[in-house]
């Protein structure tokens, strides 16, 4: 089979690899859909060149059909025919965390599938635990169940993180990905939704999706537009940030009222503020990292019982003899989200 592999220093290449064969518990899937994720962008940004026992083929953003499973796997986990999306990660199995869901919190022996340690999704045919497949919902397509594997079941969980509520006016900042679907979850929500992002086409993009209000920061201070937004100029109740800059981190808690809940998500960089702020003004800051498996089947039957249509984020599909164009684009932000596609 052919695998996307990326080598750092914006390096990549289409390998063969062969075909998988499933373990004991293990299983195969025929891949239908892998989207194309900013954690893959960094990984191509990464400014050294990886060496040949740390390339593994890219993509977590995986969906497809189960093609052949391991002896030990029980029916109900995954039989062949299923369709099925991918919690891209696996752990020891035996700690509290495994046994939650939050296999990615697992502190002894984590392997994130399409990262670090392990083959993903930009590939033919994806060989993964049978307990890491979540069966898709009839009404959910590929791409959809795709873009919930990781970007959008990412927005998902913080949505669900900060407890967002219908009167609630959350500010998002960023309009990526993440931040697109988290604008589209949040209007599901019922919440008043504020978009910031410094590119103008991502703006447009989050007001078709409902944003009621959008900001560019480089046009104007995004605290206090976000305050003049707000009843007796208090600020947005929630804000979720997921650009990872520390201008945006910073002023999504400076941008919440007393009280107010500001949600981390941006996976990379750091973070400064004022602890009197905090502490004076009464505000809570989380982190919210991707979701748990429960998590992952609940957005997806959510997605399919209110008809929300997550294709939409995707701006862009590709074949994956096409991931040199498709991982240039991407690199010079010249697409929003893409996604390779199988027959």
């Amino acid at each position: 089979m052919k695998g996307v592999v990326i080598l750092g220093q914006g390096e990549l290449e289409i390998r063969e690899f062969p075909d998988p064969e499933p373990g004991p518990d293990e299983i195969v899937i025929t891949m239908k859909a892998s989207g194309m994720c900013g954690t893959d962008l960094h990984h191509l940004r990464e400014p050294c060149r990886r060496t040949e026992d740390k390339i593994f083929i890219e993509g977590h953003e995986p969906c497809g059909v189960v093609s052949a499973v391991g002896e030990a796997v029980h029916p109900q986990e995954a039989s062949v025919g299923d369709r099925v999306m991918i919690h891209h990660y696996d752990g020891c199995r035996v700690c509290q965390y495994c046994r939650s869901g939050w296999t990615q919190l697992c502190p002894n022996a984590k392997v994130i599938y399409g990262g670090p340690n392990g083959h993903g999704a930009h590939a033919q045919f994806m060989k993964v635990p049978a307990h890491t497949a979540i069966q898709m919902p009839d009404g959910l397509s590929f791409k959809a169940g795709a873009a919930i594997s990781c970007g959008a079941g990412t927005a998902y969980g913080a949505v669900k993180r900060v407890d967002l509520c219908g009167d609630d006016t959350v500010a998002i900042f960023g309009q990526g990905p993440v931040g697109l679907a988290a604008t589209i979850f949040a209007k599901e929500f019922g919440a008043r939704v504020i978009a910031l992002d410094i590119g103008e086409e991502r703006l447009q993009m989050a007001k078709n999706f409902g944003a009621d209000f959008t900001v560019n920061p480089l046009q104007e201070d995004p605290v206090e537009a976000i305050r003049a937004l707000t009843i007796r100029g208090e600020g947005a109740t929630k804000s979720i940030e997921c650009s990872s800059n520390p201008d945006a981190r910073r002023q999504a808690i400076q941008c919440v009222k007393r009280w107010g809940t500001a949600c981390m998500v941006g996976a990379y960089g750091d973070i400064s503020f004022s602890t009197q702020e905090i502490i004076q003004l009464q505000k809570t800051v989380l982190g919210s990292l991707t979701f748990s498996k429960n998590m992952m089947d609940d957005c997806a039957q959510w997605v399919v019982q209110r008809g929300i249509d997550l294709e939409k984020l995707f701006t862009h599909e590709f074949r994956l003899d096409q991931a040199h164009e498709a991982y240039e684009l991407f690199d010079q932000q010249k697409i929003g989200k893409g996604v390779f596609v199988f027959d």
